[in-house]
């Protein structure tokens, strides 16, 4: 094992190293970094990689938080299994292994569909007027997502990235944020799917009740979960917990993955020495998010889809930094003079 420090130093003398002016390849040059670490070692390598992407639906749907109605969650995932959807496109362009979940849709898939089967219920509970997810729901969303991260470690993938499909999600990201953040509720709620001005008032009124009725005072990420989350966010949250703890590279995608983050990260901050933020949403609470944990993303294309797509697209970014640390030559290697003697 390589003294974390020494790793450090060593791991910037070869970037620096490489025929190029100091600091030229920018970012790349972080990421690489980051990777070697993580991997502690000179030569990092991505093996298999793997989106997999959490579908859960959230019965405060029906109360006018989105644009869509839930029945738009069944729909979607057998889209992506036809390979229909965004996600697919990028995945597969990129060589990418997609997985989708069905963490909690409110409709029944045939056992024989191409995806993982994991529902814990049909749809969370209407948190306007309980807890969305009791603690035995929670504890099973557990022990089911690890087991998904688990097996992919076992087949030797080293990088996952996770996405999420679920009606009225947005909403329950915001209030995740707006309680571990301590962000006001009005600068976390943004247009999800696409409402209006006026629509997105709604949504901030609705969710101003349902956190005066649930008058959470702590900053416990499991009381939060519990009160708001969706079987798809609380999966995707324990999820990256075990990708650490496996010591994977973990991307993140856009609003909602970053919310499940905040709940892994309130239980564990070092976490964050293993994730990649791959892009900056276009939902207005992202970019608080992202500058709440004081991170970058990768990417900023005013995207907000969701599914993962944004990590499926930096993918290629993350395996050119690796490549090359790996393959572009030295000055030495090269004979190339480093700098001009005056």
């Amino acid at each position: 094992m390589h003294n974390q420090n020494l790793l450090k130093e060593q791991l910037k003398n070869k970037i620096n190293q490489k025929t190029k002016p100091l600091g030229a390849l920018g970012e790349l040059e972080n990421i690489a970094l980051q990777i070697g670490l993580i991997q502690n070692t000179l030569s990092p390598n991505l093996f298999n990689p793997v989106i997999v992407v959490f579908a859960g639906d959230h019965a405060v749907a029906q109360s006018g938080v989105s644009a869509y109605p839930s029945e738009v969650t069944y729909q979607m995932v057998l889209n992506f299994v036809r390979g229909g959807a965004g996600i697919n496109v990028f995945t597969k362009q990129n060589n990418i292994h997609l997985e989708v979940v069905d963490a909690g849709v409110m409709g029944d898939f045939e056992e024989n569909l191409p995806i993982i089967h994991a529902k814990i219920r049909k749809g969370t509970r209407d948190y306007r007027y309980e807890k969305a997810i009791s603690l035995e729901e929670y504890q099973l969303a557990t022990q089911k997502s690890h087991e998904i991260v688990q097996n992919f470690h076992k087949k030797g993938t080293n990088i996952i990235g996770f996405g999420e499909m679920g009606i009225g999600n947005t909403a329950s990201a915001s209030l995740i944020m707006h309680h571990l953040c301590n962000i006001p509720l009005a600068e976390c709620v943004g247009a999800g799917t696409g409402l209006d001005k006026k629509g997105i008032e709604k949504k901030l009124e609705i969710l101003q009740q349902v956190t005066d009725f649930h008058k959470i005072t702590t900053k416990n990420p499991l009381d939060i979960a519990l009160a708001f989350g969706g079987y798809e966010i609380v999966m995707m949250a324990e999820a990256m917990k075990k990708a650490k703890e496996l010591n994977m590279v973990i991307m993140i995608d856009g609003f909602i993955a970053t919310s499940a983050l905040l709940l892994a990260y309130s239980q564990n901050n070092d976490i964050l020495e293993n994730c990649i933020f791959c892009h900056t949403s276009h939902e207005s609470g992202h970019q608080k998010i992202l500058d709440f944990l004081g991170v970058k993303a990768i990417l900023s294309l005013n995207m907000r889809l969701g599914e993962g797509t944004g990590t499926a697209l930096a993918y290629p970014i993350i395996q050119s930094a690796v490549n090359f640390l790996n393959e572009m030559a030295s000055f030495e290697d090269a004979g190339v003079s480093k700098e001009l003697n005056v």
